[in-house]
């Protein structure tokens, strides 16, 4: 591992004290692997490995296999993600019994948002924001791999929600930080770890803090976490909600065999993870809790404000539906959503979020939603990615085709691959191992791969052994 800065040494001894020697002996050591399945899609067939004790489908791997030659990730049977991260999952499941309008704030790449989806009531809206353009793609091709339609994607700054006032039950701010957390896995941040930048983070949570706080229902959670592990981007942030915002602190049930560390300032309830003390990287969290009493009726009225404002979902055009129904009928239930149309573009939204869409393409920038369905091109109308990849498409309604490891890893590179001369003409769905990938637009002499050329897997190099984890399509 790179040499870690004097500073940084200098100030976490002081910080861990008698503790400091076997955490830094920690950081040496190779991190553990770690995925977590997603339950709407993905069943092991075989032992995958040690489960992460604070998560429900968390497990470490053994060994770190090569995942981007693994079809199954790519169709969002599972993600790979740090353990200790998952502890959201947790916390999730103690507090929340109910559907609820979730906001992921700094979402990207996804690891969390995914976790939130897997993990709130069927039923719940999980938006999830980025404002970087790049992370934000990345974040969108996450989640629309993950499948869920009850997912929105945006790029806004946190500032934007300020117009959403007591709209989400619940918003988790995993803000941008420091990441001492990350030393071990990325010398990156070790190389950009300054105490003038861990200075210059505290300021910029307290402004996201201060920002997205009116978005937040009275009553409403706050899940508050960093990848960090001083005090000033963790512990004294919590005293900030609570002294300067009235938040309330909520207890997370643990188990001490996990060796998740307390809080290190006096009247902070928080969690820490150590890299020595359990099989993680660095991760605060502090869940609060805004006061007051939920009250719904400043969310009906922002749902029932005139729709007039210019929509912002790729600054493109909302019309009323006229969905054909060959493309309605591929979703499992089409009765549950409600249909519209936008740039050419049929979308599904679940009938119960109809309202918050028109209000959430109303004051931010959306970049997906629901479930796309198809594009209409001239008479032809092209199967979209986010149908083959969601949970509610009706597999016994898309004519598809099993393919084999070099043939999925093929058409993962958009690159040309040919059928077998008894596959129907027209669209048909790629699956591997049961798991859609994508479409392919079958013409008998040759198939058009439909795989988005940005996520297409970019390396000519493939391994000598592949061993895709040993998973089935629910």
């Amino acid at each position: 591992m790179t040499e870690l800065p004097a500073p940084f040494i200098e100030r976490t001894r002081r910080l861990l004290g008698p503790d400091y020697d076997s955490f830094a002996a920690a950081l040496a050591a190779e991190p553990p692997v770690s995925i977590r399945l997603n339950p709407a899609k993905s069943h092991p067939t075989e032992a995958l490995g040690e489960a992460v004790p604070w998560s429900a489908q968390g497990y470490y791997l053994p060994e770190r296999p090569a995942f981007t030659f693994d079809p199954c990730f790519h169709a969002g049977a599972y993600y790979v993600q740090e353990a200790a991260s998952m502890f959201l999952g947790r916390v999730i499941s103690q507090y929340i019994k109910t559907p609820v309008r979730y906001l992921d704030l700094c979402a990207a790449p996804g690891g969390k948002s995914t976790d939130a989806i897997a993990s709130l009531p069927a039923g719940s809206l999980v938006v999830s924001n980025e404002v970087i353009p790049n992370r934000a793609y990345i974040l969108a091709e996450n989640i629309v791999k993950w499948g869920s339609p009850y997912s929105i994607v945006t790029r806004n700054e946190a500032a934007d929600f300020a117009r959403l006032e007591s709209y989400f039950d619940v918003i988790a701010t995993d803000v941008p930080c420091s990441g001492e957390g990350m030393f071990r896995k990325d010398p990156d941040a070790i190389a950009e770890w300054s105490p003038a930048g861990v200075t210059r983070c505290a300021d910029r949570q307290r402004q996201i803090l201060d920002d997205v706080w009116q978005a937040l229902r009275p009553g409403g959670l706050l899940i508050y976490s960093t990848c960090t592990y001083n005090t000033e981007e963790n512990e004294e942030m919590v005293l900030y909600l609570m002294n300067r915002l009235g938040a309330t602190p909520l207890t997370v049930d643990t188990d001490p065999a996990w060796g998740i560390a307390p809080a290190l300032v006096p009247g902070v309830t928080a969690y820490r993870f150590m890299p020595h003390l359990t099989r993680g990287e660095g991760l605060f969290l502090a869940v609060l809790q805004k006061p007051g009493e939920a009250d719904k009726s400043e969310r009906e009225r922002l749902l029932d404000e005139p729709s007039g404002k210019r929509n912002k979902m790729k600054k493109g055009k909302v019309t009323s539906p006229v969905v054909p129904d060959e493309w309605r009928d591929r979703l499992a239930a089409p009765d549950r959503f409600e249909f519209v149309v936008h740039d050419n573009s049929f979308i599904a939204i679940p009938r119960e979020y109809q309202a918050d869409y028109r209000l959430l393409t109303r004051h931010l920038t959306l970049l997906h939603a629901g479930v796309t369905l198809a594009t209409a091109k001239g008479r032809d109308y092209i199967p979209h990615p986010a149908l083959a990849l969601s949970t509610a498409l009706d597999l016994d309604r898309a004519p598809r085709f099993e393919a084999d490891l070099s043939t999925a890893l093929a058409y993962l590179r958009h690159e040309s691959i040919v059928l077998p001369d008894d596959q129907p003409r027209g669209y048909l769905l790629i699956t591997y191992h049961g798991f859609p990938l994508g479409w392919v637009k079958n013409l008998g002499n040759r198939a058009n791969n439909l795989y988005p050329q940005e996520w297409r897997i970019r390396s000519g190099y493939t391994p000598d052994t592949i061993a895709p984890l040993p998973l089935t399509h629910r």
